[in-house]
Formats: C-alpha cells, sequence, structure tokens
C-alpha cells in the first residue's frame, strides 16, 4: 500500500496489526477534511469490534440494512473527506481505513469509525482485480438472545442469535431455517419469539448476533457451505447452508 506514486523522499507507509489493538492506543487520521488536503488529528481507540449499520436500506430485502462488524471506533476526530484516508498507531503504522463518523450536527462529536486493516488487505485484492468485491450472506436478520427471549421460549441456553426474519429464498430459507413466529411483551414493548437460536456456525460458538456477522465476513466466501447449529422447540439441528452473495442494493 502507498501513501502516493513518486519520487524523492516518498516511502511506502507500513501496516500494522490491527487484530491485536488495544483501547487506549494512540490514533492518527489522516485525510483532507471539508477539503483541507493532509490533515492529521490524533486520538485514542475508543473501542474495538464495534458493528456499524450501513445507512441505506436494501431494496432486495424488504428494507433491511446490512452492517459492518468489527470496527475500530476512535476519538481522532473525523470529518466529510477523512474517508478513505489512513488511521496510524504511534508508530506511523497503518491499523485502518476512516470510514465514518456518528454525529447529531454533521461534523465531528469524537466518534469515529475505522475499517481494520486485516479486512482491507482481505478485500483490496478483488476490487483492484474486479472493481468490487462480494461479501457472503446467510439472508437473515436478528438480535441477541435476551432474558426475556430466554423467560418466554424456555430456552436451555442464555446466549445466542434469534434469527427473527428470514428472507424469502435466501439461503437461510432454502436451508429451512425460521424467524420469528409470535411477539411477547417487555415492558409495554412488543419483543419477536418464537424464532431459531443460532448457537454455532462451523463449530464456532455464536453467543451474540455480531459473532455470525463476524464469521461470515472473516471466514466465509459465497458459495461455501457453512454448518449452522440451531435450537428449535428445545432441541437442536444442524443446518448446511449454501452461502450466497450480498445483495448490491
Amino acid at each position: 500500500m502507498r501513501l502516493a506514486e513518486g519520487e524523492g523522499s516518498l516511502r511506502e507507509v507500513l501496516l500494522g496489526d490491527s487484530r491485536n489493538l488495544r483501547v487506549g492506543q494512540r490514533a492518527i487520521a489522516i485525510g483532507n477534511p471539508f477539503g483541507w488536503q493532509g490533515t492529521m488529528t490524533v486520538g485514542i481507540i475508543s473501542g474495538l469490534g464495534r458493528t456499524l449499520s450501513l445507512g441505506h436500506p436494501s431494496a432486495e430485502v424488504g428494507g433491511a440494512r446490512f452492517s459492518i462488524p468489527q470496527m475500530i471506533q476512535t476519538d481522532a476526530a473525523i470529518n466529510m473527506g477523512n474517508s478513505g484516508g489512513p488511521l496510524l498507531d504511534a508508530a506511523g503504522r497503518v491499523i485502518g481505513m476512516n470510514t465514518a463518523m456518528q454525529s447529531t450536527g454533521g461534523v465531528s462529536g469524537g466518534v469515529g469509525f475505522a475499517v481494520p486493516v486485516h479486512a482491507v488487505q482481505r478485500v483490496l485484492p478483488a476490487l483492484i482485480a474486479e472493481g468490487r468485491y462480494t461479501y457472503p450472506w446467510l439472508g437473515i436478520s436478528g438480535t441477541d438472545v435476551q432474558p426475556v427471549h430466554v423467560e418466554a421460549m424456555e430456552l436451555p441456553v442464555e446466549r445466542g442469535a434469534l434469527v427473527t426474519d428470514v428472507t424469502a429464498e435466501g439461503p437461510a430459507a432454502r436451508a429451512g431455517l425460521r424467524g420469528a413466529d409470535g411477539v411477547t411483551e417487555y415492558f409495554g414493548a412488543p419483543v419477536p419469539i418464537g424464532g431459531d437460536v443460532i448457537v454455532a456456525i462451523d463449530d464456532q460458538p455464536v453467543r451474540q448476533f455480531d459473532d455470525l456477522l463476524v464469521y461470515l465476513v472473516e471466514n466465509a466466501s459465497p458459495g461455501e457451505r457453512v454448518a449452522v447449529r440451531y435450537l428449535r422447540d428445545g432441541e437442536e439441528h444442524t443446518a448446511r447452508v449454501t452461502l450466497g452473495a450480498r445483495p448490491e442494493h
């Protein structure tokens, strides 16, 4: 990866190890916020393993929103124009690619996000060769299992990923997975219940819904088969799911 092509003192920027970051480490963002080229802002890593929902709903799957897991959160100021710039550690090694911010006023509120560099390394070859990268797709929406689900569904586990919706004709639907078929009330709010509870994928434990996203993004590709272990009516089953390609729109 190069910051620029040229002669003289320009050198390749080194890549860091985004798998072994720690909250509190120095984080340095470089970009062109509001058109100010080469701006550098400094902060720390505020959080790791964040899941960021994409802003636009997918028309192809009934308005569902896809998510990007394993994001780095930083309080180094990230604004419009920082996207695509590097996030560096204290030694100047690239640990991420600046991607988004969360703000109510349209400017940095100290909550910025970067794609970890190990994810960039996985995606970049396909982008260079084909101009696109296709993510694997299971075709479900869901949530973390909570005590309200455990009680209402009499679950034998306290952790897992509850399937609330299954996309018609999607990979999970073809494998027989089911979404919620009932509703309970929790402090006056409706809570979907009755769907399958996923507890493992390819023998890797699933303790929350993000575990599914992380496994698929980091270990699987469209067309591959994964073993999804789930609970239904108190009994454990395994579904062999052939992953699809995530819809683009």
